[in-house]
């Protein structure tokens, strides 16, 4: 299990090593989309504010990782 998880995150690393800006940019776009959600549809999404907080999330772990990389 710790080797298939292990290979997993080399994965990981080798992919995002040459595209370092790439969960940042999704990050960002998460909260565009979130921004646009709540003025079109009053449900469930739009009030948990579930893309924002993830974009948020997604894009400081990406420049975390940029910064690591």
């Amino acid at each position: 299990m710790r080797a298939r998880i292990s290979r997993i995150l080399d994965r990981m690393s080798d992919f995002f090593a040459h595209r370092k800006g790439l969960l940042p940019m999704i990050g960002v776009l998460m909260v565009v989309a979130n921004f646009a959600v709540q003025f079109t549809s009053p449900g469930w999404l739009a009030s948990s504010n579930l893309l924002l907080h993830l974009g948020v999330i997604i894009a400081i772990l990406g420049i975390l990782l940029a910064w690591a990389l």
